[in-house]
């Protein structure tokens, strides 16, 4: 089973003393992580930079057996996240985007989904906002649904687009050709403060996602089909910090989906996949930065 991850590779620049520590970073980089070391056939797509930051970040996907046969090799630098973290771990971003190897998408580079024929494709976060790479992709993606699902991660960044209806429109464009959509409640409150998250979940179900899921942070998540809706609570662990967490949960969803197929995604079967996924999350939450776990440490799960 070939998967599919597109979007950002990055540097985080996490807090330390008395410098910054530079880990490799980028949610669909972490997702991708995730998938090959439980074991999955990873191919992930984007502009990795030659520059100092994109060899090591090339090294450590590798490193995890992800494949790179794929992605396109960049002059341009690589993208920088400054990261904060609050009291309870969490995490909060400023980017360095312009003119960077992460956001250099053409048609001429894209793979042809009809010759290389993925079983799944993962794409979000910040190469479905900025232009004119996600429009680029959005077409891409179109003609990869032809043979596969989507599966659409938001992962909302308002300090890269603070202007909420062009946000909404780009996640509802997204949206709209997903077959599976993970979010966050806190990305719903901030690109939906007028409604529910339970309501814009199932709107999307309505409107054609087999499965929309709402992670919920130490909650753990809710699930929702046209069946009805599942939940799962969060595993209690000390947490380091969140980075990758989301990333974790996304990446246990797509494994269902490629083992089992996206029709056991309901009922019982979705909620024992809520469950390995709150139990991956949280081992990634023990570890600093994205680490998420490999596949001998859920095999009991």
């Amino acid at each position: 089973m070939s998967i599919w991850v597109c979007g950002e590779v990055l540097i985080d620049l996490l807090p330390g003393t008395p410098e910054r520590i530079a880990v490799v970073g980028g949610g669909p980089a972490n997702t991708a992580k995730a998938l090959a070391r439980l074991g999955h056939d990873v191919h992930f797509i984007d502009g990795i930079s030659t520059d100092d930051y994109g060899v090591s970040a090339r090294a450590e996907l590798l490193a995890d057996e992800v494949k790179l046969d794929l992605a396109l090799t960049s002059d341009k630098p690589t993208c920088l996240a400054i990261v904060s973290l609050g009291a309870d771990g969490g995490a909060t971003y400023e980017f360095k985007i312009d003119g960077t190897a992460t956001f250099d998408f053409g048609l001429n580079w894209l793979p042809d989904p009809s010759v290389h024929k993925p079983n799944v494709l993962h794409i979000g976060t910040l190469v479905t906002i900025i232009e004119p790479g996600a429009s680029v992709l959005y077409d891409w993606a179109l003609q990869v649904a032809e043979f596969a699902p989507i599966v659409f991660d938001p992962n909302i960044r308002p300090s890269v687009m603070g202007d909420r209806d062009l946000y909404q429109a780009a996640v509802e464009k997204w949206a709209a050709i997903s077959s599976v959509i993970k979010v966050s409640d806190d990305d719903l409150a901030w690109l939906f403060p007028d409604q529910k998250f339970e309501d814009v979940a199932k709107r999307w179900v309505e409107d054609g996602a087999a499965l929309v899921v709402v992670t919920r942070g130490a909650n753990g998540s809710i699930g929702f089909t046209e069946s009805g809706s599942e939940e799962t609570p969060g595993v209690k662990v000390a947490v380091v910090d969140t980075v990758g967490a989301g990333d974790t949960v996304g990446a246990i969803i797509v494994e269902a989906m490629v083992q089992d197929g996206i029709l056991s995604l309901q009922g019982e079967g979705l909620k024992k996949v809520l469950a390995r996924a709150a139990a991956a999350a949280a081992i990634t939450c023990s570890r600093a930065g994205a680490q998420p776990p490999y596949k001998h440490e859920l095999a009991k799960l």
